[in-house]
């Protein structure tokens, strides 16, 4: 039982990565063609490694600030809705 749940769990981890790694290459692939047609609206003309850099920082910068750093901590102590102290 706890070979399987331990396998299932490692599979879970394993699939997780490849679908993220999939969607930061077609987004990825997706910013190289937006920054590139925008510098072309621009009347740029930027080599493809200036393309590349700035497609790179910024798919980095979306997944970095996707990740939930500032999460409130919920505690599970009851808590009284009523204070009544000092009115009992």
């Amino acid at each position: 039982m706890a070979l399987t749940k331990l396998l299932s769990g490692l599979l879970q981890i394993v699939v997780t990565v490849a679908v993220l790694i999939a969607v930061g290459v077609v987004a990825f692939f997706i910013t190289v063609f937006v920054v590139s047609q925008g510098a072309r609206l621009a009347g740029y003309d930027p080599s493809g490694d200036f393309v590349v850099l700035s497609a790179s920082l910024l798919v980095v910068a979306a997944l970095l600030g996707g990740i939930p750093l500032g999460q409130s901590r919920t505690d599970n102590s009851p808590r009284d809705e009523y204070d009544t102290t000092g009115f009992q």
